[in-house]
């Protein structure tokens, strides 16, 4: 009985123990694009842009047991960091949630989400910042900056060890509620910080949180990129049976044309729509809001 007891004191005890530092990275942190990839039927094509401007739905990072991100850096949850299915990492993006105009700066290190119709992941910090709901879905834009990304992936070449994300905090608070016509177009301070931790990069971001008028809107389930408005009929009529129209989209110097089907008002039945296209076919759908 004794020993049983022992057993059973020492296997509780052993829970409770740190599991010790993590383990050293796998090398220098560095700029990664990767192989294109599959998720949940969803094709992902990861690459270089000039710029990139999307919205869709923001998650939370379900990190696995992995303690470093794809680009070699450990993985905070505390950080300003994000994954993103297609953008080069590290690269540094500004996050608004569209629906309280919440928005701020934070570094892309890690692929991700692994869930089709998402179109970028954050850490439970970011989200805590930027409050997201508590099911951690969210309507948001996402805006590459390019000038700062490309002035941190110029640094790697010499292979710096990138430090965490600093932790921001919210000092001072005073919102109107979403929609209530309290905040305006231009951008205003809301937050402040504590100092950043230093980064070899010269690049540090600031944790701070800013408010633009909220943006909600219905979800639309897009697939885009035709050359022709004809070669988008041509995908429309495959989706018989589902609300869609031929839109314009612009981008660059020339005008592509894009496949829309929705308004939808729900996660649900955007999911479901994009499922539906998926089941068709048509390779590349993506969740937009518009």
């Amino acid at each position: 009985m004794i020993n049983r007891f022992i057993l059973g004191l020492c296997a509780a005890l052993a829970g409770c123990v740190p599991h010790g530092p993590p383990p050293p990275p796998p090398g220098p942190v560095t700029y990664t694009i990767g192989n294109p990839y599959q998720v949940g039927g969803e094709w992902r094509y990861p690459r270089e842009f000039g710029s990139y401007d999307a919205t869709g739905l923001g998650v939370i990072i379900q990190h696995g047991g992995n303690a470093y991100t794809a680009d070699n850096e450990l993985y905070d949850p505390a950080g300003l960091m994000a994954a993103s299915p297609v953008l080069p990492l590290p690269s540094i993006v500004t996050i608004t949630n569209l629906v309280n105009g919440y928005s701020m700066q934070v570094r892309v290190n890690e692929r991700g989400p692994n869930i089709p119709g998402r179109v970028i992941a954050v850490t439970p910090h970011v989200a805590q910042l930027l409050n997201f709901p508590s099911g951690g879905v969210v309507e948001v834009e996402v805006k590459l900056d390019s000038q700062a990304s490309a002035a941190l992936q110029g640094t790697l070449g010499a292979g710096p060890q990138l430090s965490a994300a600093p932790v921001a905090g919210i000092t001072a608070q005073s919102l109107a509620a979403p929609g209530s016509g309290g905040a305006t177009g231009a951008a205003q301070q809301l937050v402040t910080t504590n100092s950043p931790s230093p980064q070899s990069t010269g690049l540090q971001l600031t944790g701070q949180v800013t408010v633009t008028q909220p943006a909600p809107g219905p979800l639309w389930v897009q697939v885009a990129g035709f050359g022709g408005e004809a070669d988008a009929a041509r995908t429309m009529a495959r989706l018989y049976g589902m609300p869609a129209q031929i839109v314009p989209v612009f981008g660059g110097d020339r005008t592509l044309w894009a496949v829309n089907t929705g308004p939808y008002h729900s996660v649900e039945a955007a999911d479901q729509a994009l499922q539906q296209v998926l089941q068709a076919g048509i390779a590349g759908p993506e969740i937009v809001v518009r």
